[in-house]
């Protein structure tokens, strides 16, 4: 689902073999992720061990992926709707390449020249940071393994914990070599105790998050009947992007829309479970649209096709669009455990937290087999002439649309 490919590798990615001959000759980084996938693997084990209905669970969260994904235009066209009625401006985005340039010239618009990012798996799969920083605009993720991956010039190498391949000593060398060249530097004397690095990152942090006008964010969930958008986080720092900033502006991929509050309750449950094995997550940040009282004064919710459409046509590609990037598949990946993080398959292309999202149908999978028809869009000042227009509304389809 990523745009800007290079004989099909996704943005940023070396070619699977050779990439994969340096990292199987790694022996340090192949023992940091045996270690790693195979702690928390056997954490997510014992937390879904304790709800005897995690079958049924799970199966229901994949009947409410295909039930969404059956009729995604509907419940899009609700999400705007109230989006724009809660007082946020809704955008849509065909390809990477648009909705970079509708993300930096929101952010131009402001008149700033730095903003803060929660962690997010679809702004890498577009490659922002870069197109930011062509345009003069500097991104500082606030995630603590997003700070280590971007203070190092590296990549992320898992979904949930993308500095999963960096072991303690190796990330309080990149702290102290580079933590002040995006602001305040490491304490003297910085240890690789966890809590101390831990605390390097919270003073390094707290002031960007203080001057920040600018947030930017992606979301775990949007919900169509209020416009309201979801991001869960065990940190922190995703509250205080998404309140502490002015102007708040998240970028979204279509297949994150669910109906409803009682179907959020479902993938609430999931999520932790399958994800980082807590029976909830610390930190679950809602908000709807803008308030006079509280929070930023300005949202933009940026919807990202990129590729998704395309999926969805495909009977079996579509099975993609379930993934609720709980990385569970990346956990028990052999050839992700051997060959090393940066790969593909870390990048979000297995599946595996829904019945049916991996390799194999799983219940309730539509039949579609046709790409959707499009309509225009109504103007939109970040939208360049002749881009393509959002899926077609149910008057505008042939009876034979993958939409129904």
């Amino acid at each position: 689902m990523v745009s800007g490919r290079a004989g099909g590798v996704p943005l940023g990615m070396p070619a699977f073999p050779r990439a994969a001959e340096a990292a199987t000759g790694d022996a340090r980084l192949r023992a940091n992720l045996r270690h790693a996938t195979h702690t928390i693997r056997d954490k997510r084990a014992r937390a879904v061990a304790e709800l005897p209905d995690w079958a049924e669970l799970r199966a229901a969260g994949a009947a409410v992926k295909d039930r969404t994904l059956r009729h995604l235009d509907h419940y899009l066209e609700r999400l705007e709707r109230e989006v724009t009625a809660a007082g946020g401006q809704v955008h849509w985005a065909a390809d990477a390449a648009e909705a970079n340039r509708i993300v930096t010239g929101l952010v131009l618009a402001t008149g700033e020249r730095e903003v803060v990012k929660v962690k997010s798996m679809v702004t890498q799969e577009i490659g922002l940071n870069a197109a930011l920083a062509e345009a003069g605009i500097r991104a500082d993720e606030t995630d603590l393994a997003e700070l280590i991956v971007q203070l190092g010039d590296d990549l992320p190498s898992h979904i949930l914990v993308p500095a999963i391949h960096r072991n303690r000593g190796e990330i309080r060398d990149i702290f102290r070599a580079r933590m002040g060249d995006r602001g305040r530097p490491a304490p003297e004397g910085l240890t690789d105790d966890p809590a101390d690095l831990a605390e390097a990152a919270r003073l390094h942090l707290r002031t960007k998050f203080l001057d920040a006008k600018v947030g930017i964010s992606g979301a775990n969930f949007m919900v169509a009947e209020t416009g309201t958008l979801v991001v869960v986080e065990s940190e922190g720092n995703g509250r205080m992007c998404l309140t502490l900033p002015e102007t708040l502006i998240s970028v979204v991929g279509i297949e994150k829309v669910v109906p409803t509050w009682r179907d959020l309750e479902i993938f609430l449950q999931l999520l932790p479970r399958s994800s980082t094995a807590e029976r909830m997550n610390p930190y679950t940040s809602m908000w709807t649209g803008t308030s006079d009282d509280d929070g930023p004064r300005a949202f933009h919710l940026v919807l990202l096709d990129n590729g998704r459409s395309d999926a969805l046509a495909d009977t079996v590609g579509r099975q993609a669009l379930r993934c609720i990037r709980c990385s569970a598949c990346l956990n028990v990946c052999p050839v992700y455990e051997r060959a090393g993080p940066g790969r593909p398959c870390a990048r979000g292309r297995c599946r595996g937290s829904l019945p049916g999202s991996g390799g194999s149908p799983g219940p309730g999978c539509g039949t579609a087999d046709r790409r959707p028809t499009a309509r225009s869009a109504r103007p939109d000042p970040f939208r360049p002439p002749g881009s393509r227009p959002r899926p077609a509304p149910r008057s505008a389809r042939s009876p034979a649309s993958p939409w129904t």
